[in-house]
């Protein structure tokens, strides 16, 4: 049947809660009658303990004393006739080895048993004392006579044994034989126990016969016969007299203890009530018990004491036995009980009927009476015949003699008494620790003992004994006198069964109904309920008190308190509350914690704020918020194992609380401090701001983890970015003048520690310097963080914008010193520019005499080569950067948060005008020879140098092709000047032109080509594009890369420039005329000054042969400066610098075999077909030089793809053409321009939106060029954003170069014929007009598309 359903019917009335059905209230038990119950139980056990007995010695009759015929001095006579033999002496260390035998024999270590007595012990010491003597003990180890020894022990002997004997007694000179004898017994027992008897058999025999004449008759020792000098004995068991003292009383102290009382007052209650307190009375009561159990009266337990009737009649028969056993245990004690009271027959006696009755002492073995103390022990049968178990004069009003009235409360009393005693007692020593249960200290073994006897004499079951002993607990607890480790081992005490019988190798034997409530009493099971619910209260309050504490430094450990909670209390079937009460603890619990939680984080921001706002600083701010961190991690770590306590979470209380508040404060502190600030005129410490942003975005996160529904109490980046802004403003004012100490202080060398660098190597360490600096500056960025997308997008844009500019610096003070180390003068220079003018005649015509053409190599210096190698190293790593700040996420970012187009601020606009000088044509000559060396100069209205293009040396339509960049914000005037480099005196001014740069006429953002008109003579041809400036992380890294690659390309061709003069001179027209004629001789040097002359007929056509060996000098000139050049450049900037002397290759044979695009007719003769064949002859040995190719196809020069550039398939398409008939060649060009034109249309309707026309070549000027037409697409700056894109941009060119053919080739060959010059200017004019229509398509594209566009809008209209 289940605790939880039975019925306890007996609470319906009060008075089945009371042991006795008197009906009267309970009354409080008064100290001195609980006194007196408990010091008569422990006098019974007294009286009832067996009789202790003790031996006493019979002497035996008297006898005359016998003696040895031979005395000790007659027997030492055999030893003195021998005296000087050594066989009869001791050995060597004897005297060491007796000594330690007779110390033997004094402290009982001696195994032989004749050598235990008394008396024996105490001659032998007095002998030891006089042996170990220091003058007698160095005599003997000298001399080692066995005579001197027995003689001093015989002398000793004498003495002590005549001590206190009449004068008449002559008993003990029989003991002083045989104390010798022993003597020489244990001498001969050591010389045989180390071998020496072996070595001296006479001494052995002779010590033998000694022993023997000395024993009469081989009498034993150690038999009892031989005891009080041989007159023999015998010992019997006497009863000790019962003492009536206290102390002889153990449990009576137990009591006097306890209680408090004095010895003598003890002793008086003794004296006092022994004549009450006897066994016969404890027999009466027993008795008298037993009849109320027989008549089921009141006075014993009934069956309204228990709820069940099954439980009742389980506790009747097991306490019927028990009674008899006790019974028999007291008539035991006191036989002559048995025959002074008549009566009935006893029943037969159960040896082991105690073991297994309920109220037995579980620890107690009853056939041990020595290990328990008990005074119900049964040793032997008893004649009990007379005895009567009945009592007839049994009435209601008999009292008990040792039986209080209220058992229970008396024995609760005394309980009480001797556990206060017990915990209060210096002298108890606590139990061992364990690493399951802390050090307890209950009650003493003493105290168990008094109760146990106690419980058992007033027939107190053994479950209302434990129910007691914590209800006393209980009070103790609530009254704060016992700890909770006290209670919990409490709550073990009583739950945990018996320790293991280790004495009797058994378990001590358990009732069956100890732990079975169902056959509890109804008093006990409500009792039990009360204490339990008492205690939860308790324990809750302590608990709730604990908790208020869970924030402090050393706050105390909860867990025991919940595991007392939890093991003792909710565990137990007998507790019941309802869910209702514990949730009201619970919130109760949480909103003290959270109050508890607020008044801690007060305390924190009095102690890290100042008092005064003027001493605010963010440093306090940060301090708060990591001591509210600190504070927090300390608790989820402290209590990371039960993060919830009662349903309640210390944590997320202070979470809840703490965070919520700090943000809130943090906002108000954060804007003071900078209130304060900017009212003195200064600024808070951007380090502060980065410090103060990274504690507050920790504290964010834990926020949001803790309280994920619950926003943080601002916008942190919202108030601390302009401590970002203001670190990028220091950064963008301090990036130029890194740059410049990184140059200035860069000696432009290699630092490798490999003997040949490898090409990561083989920069300097400036471009090193200032990456680092950009890196640091972006690495600032990233380790804040930033938690709000668009602005660390707008940082990196701006940071962005700021690295372009320091490396547009980078790139211009490179380049200069760079052009500086270039533009040098070779020695032979110098010394032509030191002479006059005559001199420079003279020189000329001795060198053409002298058929001189060896030129030297320019030595180009390391310091130079490595200028171009760190621009390709900052390429690379701004690449690498472009990846690492993610540019296309950031601009991504932008553009999704950005307004609407309707509702953006308009900003001042500034345009980027990129400006090609492509080439020139008809120059006035302006040197001597009738050439000019000729450059270009840009500058504004204002004459400020814009740019300045490289020299072209001796030639009237150079090419330059170089590109600027100019940022304007509304139209400019540009002034182009051509100037004629000399080496001597002044430059002279070739011609000028000027051109508007005007926004609105760009607004399509399509390149246009101009052909400008000198004020002198000739023509100068730009290609002119615009594009918006934005405010762009994408733009801006294009707008970098592109002046990288700008910077690489125009240093590249300053070093192609170097070697350029040397390739005209090898692939020119007089190259070819020499190779005809076999030689130079006067004739062609008079034809080089008169070039419209024909070149004389040859008589025989060169050889394969020949015309390699003609290439010999320039393959040598070649190989001899890429020796120079490979020391030092990378392999990569080794292929661009060839690759760039390629495309010079072709520019040189392109130019012998067509003149420039143009509309007129050219001067330029046409080669014959020998000549022709000579120089795709030349061509193709070039191209296998260039490519250098081993036997298996390997190459270890340019790649294939560069070589066969769109221009190296032109000219080899230009044999094809070259000897057509000009009607064939008109032919041609004008199916190509139709086809032309029909592509581009078809193109142009599959298109949706504004694109670039397709590539219509180089213009010729007039009207359209004036306004300047619509040329290819070129490479914007977005596409120049990485090296990706660039590389893209690159081969989409070569596509669109291939998949586009032109007739500019035909064109440029009829140049040469005088017929097609009407046809020249016809085409020309065509092409006008297409491109004037492709213009006027573009702009109406443009206006119904209008908003589409990427820059749409950000023009002004005019």
């Amino acid at each position: 049947m289940s605790t939880n359903s039975r019925k306890l019917n007996s609470l319906r009335q009060q008075d089945r809660l009371q042991r006795h059905g008197s009906g009267k209230q309970r009354r409080a038990v008064d100290a001195q009658d609980a006194y007196l119950y408990a010091l008569r139980s422990a006098y019974l056990c007294y009286l009832l303990q067996p009789r202790q007995k003790r031996v006493q010695h019979v002497a035996a009759p008297a006898k005359p004393v016998q003696r040895s015929s031979t005395s000790v001095t007659e027997l030492m006579n055999d030893f003195k006739l021998i005296r000087d033999s050594k066989s009869i002496r001791f050995p060597h260390g004897f005297m060491n080895e007796l000594d330690k035998r007779i110390t033997g024999v004094l402290i009982g270590r001696e195994r032989m048993p004749e050598f235990q007595d008394s008396l024996v012990k105490r001659t032998f010491a007095v002998f030891l004392n006089e042996f170990k003597a220091p003058q007698f003990r160095k005599n003997m180890e000298k001399d080692r006579r066995v005579e001197d020894l027995l003689l001093i022990f015989f002398s000793n002997a004498t003495k002590e044994l005549q001590k206190g004997k009449a004068p008449g007694d002559d008993s003990w000179k029989l003991m002083v034989d045989r104390h010798v004898a022993l003597f020489i017994r244990l001498v001969s027992s050591t010389l045989k126990e180390h071998n020496w008897a072996q070595d001296r058999p006479e001494l052995s025999s002779r010590l033998a016969t000694m022993e023997k004449k000395l024993l009469m008759h081989d009498q034993d020792l150690a038999s009892e016969s031989q005891r009080n000098g041989g007159q023999g004995g015998s010992t019997i068991e006497v009863e000790v007299p019962r003492s009536y003292e206290v102390k002889d009383m153990p449990l009576v102290l137990v009591v006097q203890r306890i209680f408090g009382v004095s010895y003598g007052d003890v002793q008086n209650d003794i004296n006092r009530y022994k004549s009450v307190w006897t066994e016969k009375a404890a027999l009466q009561d027993l008795k008298t018990y037993q009849a109320h159990l027989s008549l089921m009266s009141k006075k014993t337990l009934n069956s309204d004491d228990f709820d069940l009737e099954d439980a009742y009649e389980n506790w009747k028969n097991k306490e019927i036995p028990d009674l008899s056993q006790m019974i028999l245990a007291i008539v035991q004690s006191n036989p002559e009980l048995a025959k002074s009271t008549p009566g009935g027959s006893l029943p037969q006696f159960k040896p082991n009927a105690a073991a297994g009755t309920s109220y037995a002492d579980p620890s107690r073995k009853l056939s041990d009476p020595s290990l328990n103390g008990s005074s119900y022990v049964i040793d032997q049968p008893v004649d009990m015949s007379g005895l009567s178990i009945h009592d007839d004069s049994v009435d209601g009003d008999t009292a008990y003699t040792y039986i209080p009235p209220d058992p229970r409360a008396y024995y609760r009393a005394i309980l009480k008494e001797a556990l206060t005693y017990d915990l209060g007692d210096a002298e108890l020593q606590p139990s061992e620790a364990t690493s399951d249960t802390p050090s307890i200290k209950l009650l003493s073994k003493q105290s168990v003992e008094l109760l146990n006897e106690i419980a058992l004499r007033w027939r107190l079951p053994q479950f209302s004994r434990l129910v007691l002993f914590l209800d006393v607990v209980r009070e103790k607890y609530q009254d704060q006198e016992i700890t909770l480790d006290t209670l919990d081992a409490a709550f073990n005490y009583v739950k945990e069964p018996p320790p293991t019988d280790k004495k009797s190798n058994r378990m001590s034997i358990i009732p069956d109904n100890l732990f079975d409530r169902s056959k509890w009493t109804v008093a006990d099971y409500a009792l039990n309920q009360q204490i339990l619910s008492s205690l939860h209260d308790a324990l809750l309050r302590e608990l709730f008190e604990m908790m208020m504490l869970v924030y402090d430094q050393k706050p105390p450990p909860l867990g025991p308190i919940m595991y007392v909670i939890n093991a003792h209390i909710y565990e137990d079937d007998l507790f019941h509350t309802t869910p209702e009460e514990l949730d009201g603890f619970t919130e109760q619990l949480r909103q003290a914690l959270k109050t508890r939680a607020g008044d801690v984080y007060r305390e924190l921001l009095a102690k890290h704020i100042p008092d005064t706002k003027e001493e605010w600083e963010f440093f306090h701010v940060i301090e708060l918020g990591r001591a509210v961190v600190k504070l927090c991690e300390r608790i989820q770590k402290r209590y990371r194992k039960n993060p919830e306590i009662m349903g309640v979470s210390p944590m997320m209380c202070l979470v809840e609380e703490m965070f919520p508040s700090y943000a809130a404060d943090a906002r108000d502190l954060v804007a003071r401090i900078m209130d304060v600030a900017h009212s003195r005129g200064e600024e808070v410490p951007v380090q502060d701001g980065f410090d103060l942003y990274k504690e507050l975005v920790e504290i964010r996160r834990i926020h949001g983890d803790a309280l994920p529904k619950r926003r943080f109490g601002f916008h942190i980046e919202g108030m601390l970015q302009e401590f970002v802004w203001r670190w990028i403003e220091m950064t963008d004012a301090n990036l130029l003048g890194w740059v410049d100490n990184a140059v200035k202080a860069d000696q432009f060398q290699i630092e490798s520690p490999n003997p040949v660098p490898m090409d990561d190597e083989r920069h300097s360490v400036s471009v090193v310097d200032i990456f680092r600096s950009f890196n640091q500056s972006i690495e600032q960025i990233v380790s804040l963080n930033w938690d709000d997308d668009l602005q660390y997008a707008k940082f990196m844009t701006t940071l962005s914008k700021a690295i372009g500019i320091g490396l547009s610096r980078y790139c211009e003070l490179v380049e200069q010193k760079f052009a500086k180390e270039m533009d040098r003068m070779t020695p032979e220079q110098e010394a032509a520019a030191r002479q006059t003018r005559q001199e420079k005649w003279i020189s000329m015509a001795k060198d053409l005499y002298n058929q001189k053409e060896k030129i030297e190599p320019f030595q180009f210096w390391p310091e130079s080569l490595i200028k171009l190698n760190n621009i390709e190293y900052a390429m690379l790593q701004l690449d690498k950067l472009e990846k690492e700040i993610n540019v296309d996420a950031c601009a991504e970012v932008i553009q999704k948060n950005a307004p609407p187009p309707t509702q953006r601020i308009r900003k001042p606009d500034n345009y980027v005008f990129t400006i090609k000088i492509i080439e020139a044509e008809d120059l006035k000559a302006c040197d001597i020879n009738g050439l000019s060396d000729p450059y270009v100069v840009l500058g504004d209205e204002y004459q400020k140098r814009l740019a300045k293009t490289r020299v072209i040396y001796s030639n009237l339509n150079p090419r330059w092709d170089e590109t600027i960049d100019i940022t304007t914000n509304g139209p400019l005037n540009i002034i182009a000047t051509v100037w004629d480099w000399d080496a001597l005196g002044d430059h002279d001014c070739v011609g000028r032109t000027s051109l508007k740069l005007d926004p609105s006429h760009f607004r399509d953002f399509m390149p246009r080509e101009y052909w400008l008109d000198l004020d002198t003579q000739g023509r100068l041809l730009l290609r002119v594009s615009m594009e918006g400036e934005r405010d762009d992380i994408q733009f801006y890294f294009g707008k970098a890369f592109r002046t990288l690659k700008r910077t690489e390309r125009d240093m590249t061709r300053k070093i192609t420039d170097k070697l350029s003069a040397y390739i005209s001179h090898c692939l020119s027209r007089r190259a070819l005329r020499a190779m005809l004629n076999r030689g130079i001789t006067v004739s062609s040097v008079t034809s080089y000054f008169r070039s419209a002359a024909r070149p004389q007929s040859v008589a025989q056509a060169p050889t394969t042969i020949d015309v390699t060996k003609a290439l010999e000098p320039l393959f040598e000139y070649f190989n001899e400066n890429f020796a120079i050049m490979k020391e030092t450049l990378t392999d990569s900037a080794m292929t661009m610098v060839m690759a760039r002397l390629w495309k010079e290759v072709l520019a040189t044979i392109e130019g012998l075999l067509v003149p420039p695009l143009s509309d007129k007719l050219s001067q330029q003769r046409p080669l014959t077909q020998q000549e022709l064949d000579i120089v795709f002859k030349w061509l193709q040995l070039l191209f296998d030089f260039f490519h250098a190719a081993d036997e298996d196809g390997n190459s270890d020069g340019v790649p294939m793809d560069i070589l066969k550039s769109p221009k190296y398939h032109e000219l080899q398409n230009l044999n094809f053409f070259y000897f057509e008939t000009s009607e064939d060649l008109i032919r041609t060009s004008e199916s190509m321009a139709a086809a032309n034109a029909v592509r581009q249309q078809e193109q142009q309707a599959r298109l949706n939106r504004l694109s670039a026309p397709a590539a219509t070549g180089y213009q010729f000027g007039g009207a359209a060029g004036l306004l300047g037409m619509p040329s290819r697409r070129h490479k914007t700056i977005m596409l120049s954003r990485n090296l990706g894109t660039m590389k893209k941009a690159k081969e989409e060119k070569r596509k669109e170069a291939q998949a586009a053919p032109n007739d500019d080739m035909i064109l440029r060959i009829l140049r040469m014929r005088p017929e097609a010059e009407r046809y020249l200017r016809d085409r020309s004019r065509q092409k006008e007009r297409l491109a004037a229509a492709q213009a006027a398509e573009m702009i109406v594209r443009q206006s119904l598309n209008a908003g589409g566009g990427r820059m749409t809008g950000t023009l002004p209209r005019r």
